[in-house]
């Protein structure tokens, strides 16, 4: 089934992925880490307070990941999905390896459309106004803006207007060090950080003071 409880209430996944968003504004991409070094990063990320944590399927080795994130204790409120799915049957090999959300590039009907079939969150990639906009006629609140550096922070205040109740994790060129600007930005409710978390110098500490003073703000 599609639905989880939180706090004894069945909920489903497309508002748990909204909650994860909106507890910790940050969505971690754990790309091609491998089984061992995907646990041990979401592990950290879990205990600095990240609550949604994707997985792109690009190998086999990605969906050996995704099943070993998934058989993992996480927190209250956290939630684990695939990225990088570009048809419908990608969609349900995802739903069988246990993604609870879905990330696409770019929008697709008959992604969207599986995703809802299988009652798991659809998160689409949207650069343009149309897309944003059948993203609203789907009925979805969240999307992803994608890549966001090459469409600009102007380019999310541009869309809020029109799309008020859109909330957009911008993804694409953004790290620790931009992350509190981007946010800032009308129409962002989060972030994607990826290659920066690839990173061996990545401080995770300074990911930790960045969700905890994103919280503090938000709360």
């Amino acid at each position: 089934s599609g639905s989880r409880s939180m706090n004894g209430t069945p909920i489903t996944l497309q508002a748990a992925l909204g909650s994860a968003l909106s507890a910790a504004p940050i969505m971690a991409i754990l790309r091609g880490l491998g089984r061992e070094r995907t646990l041990r990063t979401a592990h950290v990320l879990w205990e600095a307070g990240v609550r949604c944590v994707e997985v792109p399927l690009q190998s086999a080795e990605d969906e050996a990941s995704l099943v070993a994130l998934r058989s993992q204790p996480a927190p209250d409120g956290a939630i684990t999905g695939a990225g990088t799915i570009l048809s419908a049957s990608q969609v349900e090999r995802a739903a069988e390896l246990g993604a609870q959300f879905i990330v696409s590039p770019g929008y697709a009907t008959d992604v969207v459309t599986r995703c809802r079939e299988l009652e798991i969150a659809p998160l689409p990639g949207v650069g343009a106004a149309s897309d944003v906009q059948a993203a609203v006629a789907a009925g979805l609140g969240w999307v992803k803006g994608f890549p966001a550096v090459a469409l600009g922070r102007s380019w999310f205040a541009a869309m809020h207007a029109p799309f008020p109740d859109v909330r957009f994790v911008a993804t694409g060129g953004i790290d620790i060090s931009n992350a509190s600007t981007w946010l800032d930005t009308p129409g962002i409710g989060a972030v994607s950080l990826g290659s920066a978390l690839a990173d061996p110098s990545f401080d995770l500490r300074r990911l930790a003071e960045l969700t905890r003073s994103v919280r503090t703000q938000s709360q």
